[in-house]
């Protein structure tokens, strides 16, 4: 029988002052990890936010622990956008230190772990989906029966096209990279490759020169790049598919043209398919230097 741990190693709090198990007594709880620039968050996310309003009353608390994957996820101010953006309103711990994630033997994110009223964790779930089954479980920790809440997902958040998925997620720093291309070779499928003055370094490349781009052969209907900037000032881009603007394919940071702005450290989503989905290359060029890259996501 395990207890929700401590969230005493929590280094803030938005939208609540600390929380604790003790003060959570005669409450369901359900905590959930993440990370700004986690796709697999970011898609699961409408329904967490859906069953924290539609829950509340019934006594239901919600509390979001963000624990950075990558260094600039520190950041108080890019978690506090994040939550802004994404309309969440329950209480969000910061785990900076990795201290709550620790406590609860986290690995993963997404990750959620459902409490009753005593403080008992009854039940987790680890990754995207299995959404209608995790609602029963907070109903029946409630005791309350009704309708599921309907989630209608937009832009971002919108759920894989898991039929048509065939290209996994893609580090760039020398720590996890994979499928890093020489520049003379023809680009394979789910191989990526830099042209320009590029620094690559444990977690990301960092571009040293305006005019830089990356290159990667995909097969998804959306394609995102975890992106945030070295420089000063904000960064333009131009996003091409199979060497033209993508048009009606480009992604919610992209104008038809191909045309986006590198201003916050976040996700940016590059490419959503108009049409069938196939095997497409994408190239991103950065028009200043002091654009860093950390990974690719597909959708």
């Amino acid at each position: 029988m395990t207890h929700i741990p401590s969230l005493g190693g929590a280094t803030a709090w938005l939208n609540s002052e600390p929380l604790d198990p003790a003060g959570l007594r005669g409450h369901v709880v359900l905590v959930n990890f993440w990370t700004l620039t986690c796709i697999n968050w970011l898609r699961q996310e409408p329904y967490v936010r859906a069953w924290s309003q539609a829950y509340r009353d019934d006594g239901l608390v919600v509390i979001g622990v963000h624990t950075p994957e990558f260094s600039f996820e520190h950041d108080i101010d890019g978690v506090r956008q994040s939550v802004e953006e994404r309309a969440i309103d329950y209480a969000v711990a910061l785990d900076n230190d990795y201290e709550v994630w620790s406590a609860f033997d986290n690995h993963y994110w997404p990750a959620l772990y459902f409490a009753d009223s005593d403080g008992i964790i009854r039940d987790q779930h680890f990754g995207e989906g299995r959404y209608e089954q995790s609602e029963r479980v907070i109903q029946t920790l409630l005791g309350v029966e009704r309708e599921l809440v309907s989630v209608e997902a937009l832009g971002v958040e919108a759920q894989a096209d898991w039929d048509h998925l065939q290209t996994p997620e893609t580090y760039l720093g020398t720590a996890r990279g994979e499928r890093l291309a020489s520049p003379d070779e023809q680009l394979r499928l789910n191989h990526w490759a830099l042209a320009g003055e590029w620094t690559i370094g444990p977690e990301n490349v960092a571009l040293e020169e305006a005019g830089g781009s990356i290159a990667f052969r995909f097969h998804a209907r959306d394609a995102n790049l975890v992106l945030a900037s070295g420089a000063g000032a904000p960064i333009p881009f131009r996003v091409l598919l199979d060497g033209e603007p993508p048009g009606l394919s480009h992604g919610v940071d992209v104008d038809d043209d191909g045309n986006g702005l590198l201003d916050d450290g976040r996700m940016y989503q590059l490419v959503r398919e108009h049409d069938t989905v196939r095997d497409r290359t994408l190239e991103i060029t950065f028009l200043e230097p002091g654009a860093q890259a950390y990974s690719f996501t597909f959708g």
